[in-house]
């Protein structure tokens, strides 16, 4: 099971579209895929049309005495099913904090999902937290959209130099998101990537009208755009991703990754 976040400190940079759309591809891929809404405003959940357990006791679930198999739902998507998220979700940090060990806490919920599940994303609130230092411990790798501009650079800046000084050793995978060509600092940025310390994913997401209409049609742009400029993005930051989380999934030229890259 490979388990992969998306994950920025700051808010309104493209994470739940991202994985939204990540999850989707991989389920269309025939993995066995769960997309788990980490966010108290529950989007991704949102977009799937599934409505967290308000009435569920988040401590009961963090301390082991509720199994998290009881909260997965399906979604309309063959092979693709979905932890959702719930307003109550905005205690998670104090439900992990009274359970003691808090970091390995979340490690310790979706190990058994292994047997289930090829993939694992987790689409994480915009934080720095007790529920970020778990996901940082469960995850093999953080995907994190990064609008080309100085300030978003310096938070992922901040991001890599805080895992660095708490010797965490997840993989980061930066990549470009909401682009928009057409300014200059945006191209700017874009280009220079090669010169940055970051190892930025080759994949830039562009600023589309298309992706924002997800809200209305409540599906991956798989879906509802096949074919788009946005569509066709994700679906090659999908494979980098993939290649790049060093996936287990086969690496020779017939093996599935070899196979995939062909389309």
């Amino acid at each position: 099971m490979r388990v992969l976040a998306v994950y920025n400190i700051k808010g309104g940079v493209g994470k739940t579209t991202t994985a939204v759309n990540l999850a989707y591809l991989s389920s269309e891929a025939g993995l066995r895929t769960l997309l788990w809404d980490l966010d108290p405003q529950g989007s991704s959940s949102f977009y799937f049309r599934v409505r967290g357990d308000e009435n569920g006791s988040l401590r009961k679930l963090v301390r082991g005495k509720r199994p998290l198999e009881e909260l997965l739902r399906g979604t309309d998507y063959e092979g693709l099913d979905l932890l959702p998220s719930s307003f109550s979700y905005r205690h998670l940090d104090l439900a992990l904090q009274d359970a003691g060990k808090p970091v390995r806490r979340l490690e310790r919920l979706i190990s058994p999902l292994g047997a289930r599940y090829d993939h694992v994303y987790l689409d994480c609130a915009p934080s720095i937290s007790l529920v970020s230092e778990g996901v940082f411990g469960v995850a093999d790798t953080l995907l994190v959209p990064t609008i080309p501009t100085t300030l978003s650079l310096r938070t992922l800046d901040q991001l890599e130099r805080h895992l660095d000084e708490n010797g965490l050793r997840v993989r980061v995978r930066p990549f470009f998101c909401m682009a928009d060509r057409r300014k200059g600092l945006h191209r700017e940025i874009i280009d220079s990537r090669g010169r940055s310390p970051s190892r930025f994913l080759d994949t830039t997401i562009p600023y589309s009208s298309t992706v924002e209409r997800m809200g209305i049609h409540r599906a991956p742009l798989a879906v509802y755009a096949p074919g788009s400029e946005a569509d066709a993005a994700y679906r090659e930051l999908w494979k980098e991703a993939l290649a790049s989380s060093g996936s287990w999934l086969g690496w020779g030229a017939n093996g599935f990754l070899g196979r995939l890259l062909r389309r």
